[in-house]
């Protein structure tokens, strides 16, 4: 059983390889890596074992003393971040020596009064140290000297992550393996799932802003320019008495849209945390109300099977005219996922989004439902002497899966497909399984 060391955060100027070092210490491509400044600009947390321990790193944008309003932000986040930290590592660019930007976040690295290690980063042969030394006029002690894109150095930066870690860990915690594995042994605790619940929406509808509300917080940054959050952030958040692991990703654009090689791994992530969440808040901006784009995402996101809460987000710049034909559009361009509920709210002031913990509890509760075969047929039955099929009849039916619903139907003969929209409905009403797809697979009897 692995034991749990805190937090490590990777700070630095931009483009001295923070992201790339966070992707080799957690093994995988996770962090978005492009030759160009400013990519990261959210805080994103990722998980990394090494010698049987676990610890968190938490990759943050450069930090920049001056620049525009979203510099100014990402700035921001890393304060953030390294005041939540139980180590910080401050990484420089090796071949470039040290800069006067390098000594200026020394400075405010120092005020923060956290363990740190000084590295320099982009060392990828011997020599390269000589000029990489110089990092150690920082103040902050000996440095490391690392290749991130190469792995060189980044074992022996583990081992001494670990051991600071272990130094500045609450005594109560530290127990030998052998007594933790007792423990586990004796106590047994089962894992609690925790809903996963993706924000997904075009560019500037709102998604940060809803994220920052739901997590009490300004987790991510929030700026008029479309297209700030580039990686999917993700934390923990307790909301109306729910725990969820909240979701905000990248504003997705038509392929033909994306220029660059970011924008294409920023979608790849969205679509990622899409397929494996539990919950998506698909968010529309009321005031453009909804777009062939967001028909598109609609469609994508029906397509993953997960339960659906539609969001129109800046529903108090709407007077009451406009906010009726929203409604009446979204009930028309997005019927094909018309069993989705949906929810006005203004992520900016709050008003409505203290709502949505019910309606994701239905959806949750929807979409994991399980109904007895008896009074699945009896339904089914019904269904049929209401409104008989013009062609075939259901034999009988039998619910094969959850996550979402899925019900496979015996028949004598095809069934129109308009026919099983209707008995899709009925179902629906009948089991109360608002806001979760349902499936239907049709069998012919003595078929395969």
């Amino acid at each position: 059983m692995a034991i749990d060391l805190g937090k490590v955060v990777i700070v630095g100027r931009p483009n001295v390889g923070k992201s790339t070092l966070v992707n080799r210490l957690c093994g995988s491509r996770q962090a978005i890596v492009e030759h160009l400044p400013g990519v990261t600009r959210d805080r994103v947390e990722r998980d990394v074992q090494w010698s049987g321990y676990n610890f968190k790193v938490v990759d943050t944008g450069g930090w920049l003393q001056l620049g525009s309003a979203l510099d100014q932000k990402v700035s921001g986040q890393v304060q953030v971040a390294m005041d939540d930290a139980d180590l910080i590592l401050m990484v420089t660019d090796g071949t470039v020596g040290i800069t006067d930007e390098d000594l200026q976040f020394a400075r405010l690295v120092k005020r923060v009064k956290k363990p740190v290690i000084p590295i320099a980063n982009k060392v990828d042969s011997i020599n390269q140290e000589a000029e990489a030394w110089l990092v150690s006029k920082l103040g902050l002690g000996q440095p490391v000297l690392v290749s991130a894109i190469h792995g060189r150095g980044t074992g022996d930066l583990l081992d001494q992550i670990v051991e600071v870690l272990k130094v500045n860990q609450d005594p109560s915690r530290e127990l030998p393996d052998a007594q933790l594995q007792e423990q586990s042994d004796e106590n047994p605790e089962p894992m609690e799932q925790i809903l996963k619940v993706a924000i997904v929406g075009r560019p500037n509808v709102g998604k940060s802003t809803l994220f920052n509300r739901l997590a009490g917080q300004e987790r991510a940054i929030v700026h008029d320019m479309p297209g700030t959050t580039r990686d999917t952030v993700d934390t923990i958040v307790e909301f109306g008495g729910n725990t969820w692991k909240l979701l905000d990703t990248a504003g997705m654009r038509r392929k033909s849209k994306i220029d660059t090689g970011t924008e294409h791994y920023s979608v790849v992530r969205a679509l990622k945390a899409v397929d494996e969440s539990d919950i998506v808040l698909f968010v529309i901006d009321s005031t453009q109300g909804v777009t062939h784009q967001d028909q598109r995402l609609a469609e994508r996101i029906d397509n993953s099977g997960s339960p659906i809460v539609i969001v129109c987000n800046k529903w108090d710049l709407l007077n009451v005219d406009e906010k009726m034909a929203v409604r009446r559009e979204v009930e028309d361009k997005l019927a094909f996922v018309g069993y989705s509920p949906l929810i006005s709210v203004s992520a900016l002031y709050g008003r409505g989004v203290l709502k949505l913990p019910q309606l994701i509890d239905k959806a949750k509760d929807a979409y994991q439902r399980r109904i007895p075969t008896a009074i699945l047929n009896e339904a089914i039955s019904k269904a049929q002497i209401k409104h008989p099929s013009p062609q075939g009849k259901i034999l009988y039916g039998v619910q094969g899966a959850t996550d979402p619903p899925t019900i496979t139907l015996f028949a004598n003969r095809r069934l129109p497909t308009s026919w099983l929209r209707y008995l899709e409905h009925q179902l629906r009403d009948e089991f109360d399984l608002a806001g979760s797809p349902v499936k239907l697979r049709v069998r012919i009897r003595g078929g395969n």
